[in-house]
């Protein structure tokens, strides 16, 4: 889900009916979670934000703080917890646990999680339906690890051998969401970079009741170890623990474990105390501290991000993408505890100090930026800062164009030998299932010619044919009835044998490269009207050029601000764009600069036009 790199196309604020309507969607979703537990993921005064991606996957999060819920399809019927909301709420979801921790290399390496990889417990598999939100965790620590979608029920498991996909895994720890946190951390020690295990902290508070059962030796310390390795119950860290144990006394490491938790404690505690602080710091901002705060985010935003080819704003985008993304660290603005109350207002004032101009949108209702004085006092007094999260985006902007350039459309046209022309290819030794290329197939005839010495003496333009020559060009082409030709100019022998063979094409994209049988098929772009002069465009044949229909038509929604959908044609295999309006021209264009298709493989027909 968030293996690769997407741009939010939009963050707001959630007014106060969606915060309702989200919370009864995620006690619905999640039947465990009291009422405590969403208030944790939730706070009640704090304002909940939602961004919203190019891949129609929807993100809320606390403003200034984690993203704790995402809705794979922005409809609110799966929506899931991010790995930030479970270590917040182990308890939230269900969890899988892992056999080790070396599998969950492979889990937050992206790949789904399979039954192998899963601990069933001595009471049997727990009971679950096809599609039930699950998370996975390590033995011997709390934190999960990652969140997905169960592919079947516990009884299809068990009628399959416990094999197979068990979780399609949504989210996971170290995946770009999880990346793209500013401040993003690590719930406990356990979490490695490219690998999770169990606790050191989790592993010393419990080991006492452990150790207290039985184990009044040294060697039965070390057999109780032994027999947990045995079980399966610990990876690598319990026996980097065994071999400490066989070298050191119980004593030793009960006060390296003592350590350790007071080492963590104080870790948390200064987090605690730093955290503490910058509330103060929030609580203790006054009416001007904010006006002031709001000044300088503004002018912030107007000298580095807000340019004038993107204007007309509307203000709410103003404040979500540039006035808030230009806030100093550690300080979160609320337009409401300004002396301005409402973000129009605040909009209106600096309208009237000349520094932008505000218009009103009668059908949105909504404060519109129409132009910025960049000649007034304020604006070129006021010097911005060089922030590294712009170096951040420039270098992600410069890895996307590389990333684009690297995809570009190779099309080949190739060609196999067929029955007509195998006995050409046979006795010139060439091989029949090989794919050859134009000049390849005319060199392979030509060298028949050469071998059977079929170029006439007094016209050297000319090839006699003989009778294995002639049915390989020929053969059920003339009519009954007709002569066979007997001569044949060069010019002509090359595209006639082509075309006795069997076409494909080779398309590739990148790294994706794929080889089809059969001639290469166009993209097909029309426009028709539909509920009287309501224009739609369709656009279909992407898969040739390998073109993903979803990012393609979110694309285009954005380009054009315009809905877009993705049907299945019906009766073919394949999937179809749906676009309101009539831009078939905008589209085609679009196709060949940022796809790279060539216009001759783009089909244009425009049934609007009389």
């Amino acid at each position: 889900m968030f293996k690769k790199a997407v741009e939010a196309k939009a963050q707001q604020r959630l007014s106060g009916a969606d915060r309702k309507k989200l919370k009864r969607t995620v006690r619905d979703r999640f039947p465990r979670a009291s009422d405590a537990d969403i208030d944790a993921l939730l706070p009640p005064k704090a304002e909940i934000t939602v961004a919203k991606f190019q891949n129609r996957v929807h993100v809320y999060g606390v403003e200034g703080g984690f993203p704790m819920f995402f809705d794979v399809d922005g409809r609110g019927t799966e929506i899931y917890p991010t790995v930030f909301a479970l270590w917040k709420v182990p308890e939230l979801l269900p969890c899988f646990t892992l056999k080790g921790g070396e599998v969950s290399r492979f889990v937050i390496g992206g790949a789904d999680l399979m039954f192998p990889g899963i601990s069933v417990a001595a009471e049997g598999l727990a009971s679950f339906s096809a599609g039930e939100p699950w998370a996975v965790k390590v033995p011997g620590n709390p934190a999960p690890i990652a969140v997905g979608s169960t592919t079947m029920s516990s009884a299809e498991a068990l009628k399959a051998g416990l094999r197979g996909k068990a979780l399609r895994i949504m989210h996971y720890y170290r995946d770009l969401l999880w990346e793209s946190v500013e401040g993003h951390y690590v719930p406990n020690a356990g979490f490695l970079e490219d690998a999770v295990f169990e606790d050191p902290s989790f592993m010393a508070s419990n080991q006492p009741s452990d150790s207290s059962e039985g184990a009044t030796h040294e060697s039965d310390a070390q057999q109780s170890l032994i027999n947990n390795e045995n079980i399966g119950e610990s990876g690598d860290v319990n026996n980097a623990i065994a071999e400490t144990f066989a070298d050191s006394t119980q004593n030793d490491s009960e006060n390296a474990a003592k350590e350790i938790t007071t080492d963590l404690t104080d870790l948390k505690l200064t987090d605690n105390v730093a955290a503490s602080k910058s509330d103060i710091e929030h609580h203790s901002l006054s009416i001007e501290d904010v006006d002031t705060h709001l000044d300088r985010c503004l002018l912030q935003a107007l000298h580095t991000t807000v340019k004038d080819k993107d204007l007309p704003m509307p203000g709410s985008t103003l404040w979500s993408n540039h006035v808030l993304a230009c806030r100093p660290s550690g300080i979160t603005l609320d337009i409401k505890k300004s002396s301005h109350k409402k973000l129009s207002k605040w909009l209106q004032a600096k309208s009237s100090a000349g520094l932008i101009t505000i218009k009103e949108d009668k059908y949105k209702k909504e404060a519109m930026l129409i132009s910025v004085n960049r000649g007034h006092p304020d604006y070129l007094l006021f010097k911005p800062e060089k922030r590294p999260v712009e170096k951040v985006d420039q270098s992600a902007d410069r890895s996307a164009t590389e990333c684009r350039s690297q995809k570009i459309l190779e099309v080949e046209e190739v060609y196999k030998s067929s029955v007509h022309v195998n006995p050409i290819f046979a006795s010139v030794g060439a091989d029949t299932g090989k794919l050859y290329s134009a000049s390849e197939a005319s060199d392979i005839v030509f060298k028949y010619i050469e071998k059977e010495n079929l170029v006439k003496q007094t016209d050297k333009a000319i090839v006699v044919l003989d009778p294995t020559l002639c049915d390989a060009l020929f053969k059920g082409a003339i009519k009954k009835g007709t002569t066979y030709p007997t001569v044949i100019h060069k010019k002509d022998l090359g595209g006639t044998f082509i075309s006795r063979m069997q076409a494909h094409h080779i398309v590739t994209r990148g790294s994706e490269s794929v080889v089809r049988k059969g001639a290469l098929k166009t993209v097909q772009i029309v426009t028709e009207r539909r509920q009287g002069n309501k224009k739609v465009t369709k656009v279909s044949g992407l898969e040739t050029f390998l073109v993903d229909a979803e990012a393609l038509a979110s694309e285009l929604q954005k380009k054009f601000a315009c809905s877009t959908t993705v049907a299945e044609l019906p009766g073919k295999k394949g999937h179809e764009v749906l676009i309101q309006g009539g831009v078939i021209d905008d589209v085609a264009r679009h196709l060949q600069e940022q796809y790279g298709i060539h216009k001759r493989y783009i089909e244009v027909l425009d049934k609007t036009r009389k």
